[in-house]
Order: C-alpha cells, then sequence, then structure tokens
C-alpha cells in the first residue's frame, strides 16, 4: 500500500487555494493512495477523472449510506462528529443508496425539470439587475458579501418558498453546515446544534404550513409527494430541507465569487465573452470547472474491490477529489487554461452517476446570466486586495474578495 506524501484531510493545505501541483503529482505517481488520518482510520485518495467516474457509477460497491459513513470524510452516523449528527436528523438523500436515493430524488426533480428552470431565467435576470442597481456609483465593493452571496441565497429562498427577509438565516445556517473546520462559521458544537435546532424549528414550521396550503415551491412537493403510498415522514423531511440549504447556496455562491478571480486572471477570456456573450454559455460550466467549489465526495466500500491497482477493502472510505479530476490532463486538453469556450467531457464540479446533483443546470443558468449583466455594466472590474477564505478540505469558499469596480 503506497502511502500519499501530503495530508490531503488537512484544512490549512488549502487556505491559499486548491493544491493543484500536489494532485497533480499524484494522478502521474499514485492516482489510487492511502492516507492516513490522526484522528481517524484513514481513507483512499482517487485522483483521476475515470476512476472518480467508476467509483460513482458503482453504487453496488461504493457506497453513500449515511450507515456506512455517508457523503463527508468523517462518519455521518457518529453522534457529535462534524455533521448534524445521527441522532439529529435522518439521512438526507445525498448520504442514500438506490433504490431510496432514486425514490427520493423523484420528489424534487420536477422543481428542476429543463422547462421550470428555463422558466426561471427572467427572473433570475432581474434579481441580477436588483443586486447590482444597488451599488449604485460605487467604485468599489466586497464582491462576495455584496453582490455573489446575494443571487443565490434568493433564488433558493424563492425555490423553498422562504420569504426574502428570512434567507440571511438560510446564508448563516448554509455556512455552518459546510465549513466545520472554520471557527468563524462553527464557533462550537453547541452554537452548531442550537442552529439546526433552529433550521429543524423552522422546516417543521414550513411543513405544517404546506400541509394546510400548498404553492408552487421544494416544500409542497415534498410534504405531498409519496413513496410506494407513505408521505414523507418528517425526520427524512428535516434532512431533505437541511440538505437543500446547504446544496443550494454553497456551490453557486463559490463559483460566481472564483469566476470573477478566474476572469481577471484571464483577460483575454474575459474580453472573449465580452465581445460575443453567446460564450458565456461555455464559460459557466468552465467555471465550475476551474473553481470545483465542492472538492470531494465520499464513497465507503462495502465489498472487497481493486482501484487502481489498489487491493480496496469492505469498510473502507474513498474520497472522490473533484477538484483533481477536473484537472486531469489525459481528459482535458491543456487544463490548467481557462477556456471560456472550452467543449470537452462533461466536468466533475457537479459530481457525476447517481448523485449527480440536481441543481446543476440552475447553478449554471445563475452563473451565466449574472456575467452576462455583470460584464454588460463592469467590464474593468477587479479584484484588488487581499482574499479571505473559508478554512476547508471541502468546499472553495471565499468570504471577502475586495473589488474595484471600475477604473481609477
Amino acid at each position: 500500500m503506497k502511502t500519499s506524501f501530503i495530508d490531503l484531510k488537512d484544512p490549512d493545505l488549502y487556505r491559499e487555494g486548491i493544491p493543484h501541483a500536489a494532485f497533480t503529482r499524484l494522478r502521474h505517481e499514485a492516482p489510487v493512495v492511502w492516507n492516513p488520518e490522526s484522528d481517524g482510520r484513514g481513507f483512499w485518495s482517487v485522483t483521476r477523472y475515470d476512476d472518480i467516474v467508476a467509483v460513482s457509477k458503482n453504487t453496488k460497491v461504493f457506497s453513500s449510506e449515511r450507515r456506512h459513513g455517508g457523503h463527508r470524510m468523517f462518519d455521518e452516523q457518529v453522534v457529535g462528529v462534524a455533521g448534524a449528527g445521527a441522532d439529529q436528523t435522518e439521512a438526507p438523500m445525498i448520504s442514500m443508496d438506490p433504490p431510496e436515493h432514486n425514490q427520493y430524488r423523484r420528489m424534487v426533480s420536477p422543481g428542476f425539470a429543463p422547462q421550470r428552470v428555463r422558466a426561471l431565467e427572467g427572473r433570475i435576470r432581474a434579481r441580477v439587475g436588483a443586486i447590482l442597481d444597488r451599488l449604485g456609483d460605487a467604485a468599489s465593493c466586497d464582491f462576495v458579501s455584496d453582490i455573489a452571496a446575494e443571487l443565490p441565497i434568493q433564488m433558493l429562498a424563492e425555490l423553498i418558498g422562504v420569504p426574502q427577509p428570512d434567507r440571511a438565516r438560510l446564508f448563516e445556517w448554509s455556512n455552518a453546515l459546510i465549513a466545520e473546520d472554520d471557527p468563524e462559521y462553527r464557533a462550537s458544537p453547541e452554537a452548531m446544534g442550537a442552529k439546526i435546532a433552529a433550521m429543524t424549528e423552522y422546516a417543521i414550521g414550513m411543513w405544517d404550513a404546506r400541509l394546510r396550503e400548498p404553492a408552487e415551491d421544494l416544500i409542497s412537493m415534498l410534504v405531498h409527494s409519496r413513496i410506494d403510498g407513505e408521505a414523507l415522514t418528517r425526520e427524512r423531511y428535516i434532512g431533505t430541507f437541511i440538505l437543500l440549504v446547504a446544496a443550494g447556496n454553497e456551490t453557486t455562491r463559490n463559483s460566481i465569487a472564483g469566476g470573477f478571480l478566474a476572469l481577471a486572471a484571464h483577460p483575454e477570456q474575459r474580453r472573449r465573452v465580452i465581445d460575443d456573450p453567446s460564450l458565456l454559455g461555455s464559460a459557466a460550466a468552465e467555471i465550475v470547472r476551474w473553481v470545483s467549489p465542492v472538492m470531494h465526495m465520499r464513497r465507503t466500500a462495502i465489498a472487497d474491490t481493486e482501484l487502481g491497482g489498489q487491493a480496496i477493502r469492505a469498510g473502507d472510505k474513498v474520497i472522490l477529489w473533484y477538484c483533481s479530476a477536473n484537472r486531469d490532463e489525459a481528459v482535458f486538453a491543456d487544463p490548467f487554461k481557462f477556456d471560456a469556450a472550452r467543449a470537452e467531457p462533461a466536468h466533475l464540479g457537479f459530481g457525476t452517476g447517481q448523485h449527480f446533483c440536481l441543481g446543476a443546470r440552475l447553478a449554471e443558468m445563475q452563473i451565466r446570466v449574472f456575467y452576462e449583466e455583470f460584464l454588460r455594466r463592469y467590464p474593468d472590474a477587479q479584484p484588488v486586495g487581499p482574499q479571505r477564505r473559508v478554512r476547508s478540505n471541502f468546499i472553495v469558499g471565499y468570504k471577502s474578495i475586495p473589488a474595484r469596480l471600475s477604473p481609477d
């Protein structure tokens, strides 16, 4: 068994960005490699695109189920670990395997049907316009708090039927759920427990309201859907609500923020999309590939198998490094070049297989529409100061990006 030369679990490894040099070396020298954990049993790191796709599609051997550990590096079924805790909620569908996963996925998938997503474009554009209008004549801003954070949290509130004034609560909860290694977002287990309790109370209030009066939103779909004639339990509903809050915000927000940095670092590509806005469709996908906002997901082997020449044993944790796959030279031509017109195989920024993100098309639409409007108004905007990142080995998260909106 070859052991990794670098501890990929260490959240401080990602303080200045994804350590692409280390991942490149692993892809070439040890694409499936053992990573010891000082506080755990260790895990296999999988860094190549094709291996990650193979694992993601083999749910009979590689499980996402909470009872086997779930979808995070920590063990979700253990009470008191970094997540919500097995005593708090039932597993969300991201921590399920087929066929159960498929059943729950079908409950909310109508909310992300292509025609429904297309119908949202006008509302997305109006929200972007209103967000940018608030900047007025300002010459500078914080790109994250003033701009990037607003669009996805507003759209999330609209999709699940939360009143817009409550969106700040969703934003706070999603940060705490995702960034367990960042003391600013998760100060203590007790503070996290209080947030989960507040989310649970809020979710149950929405459940009761939609039972009395259904609406055209995702919560109503969950409350009134049936699986084999049975209603969703409150416990499973709460787990799904928590998943929607976290997944519906983080990927899009951090892709928009990271996209701003990518376009600034590649001025020829920025000029290209300004001159030809039709490229912003492919540019949105390229932004997600480039940023890789969710760096990894986990599976657990439930049978002995072999991967990349390594013997994987039942019970072993397997970490799928999407951020490495999205720079795989065997798949992407010149992967360290940001190419707004890239038309190669699908990136893994939204996962693949059974757990491909339901909201992927909506996220890319938000990114595309945002940059259509933002670059039209602010073609010369630039980051101008030190950025603050979320301390995490899981997400590429941005807390602050000082920006100059127009030339001096």
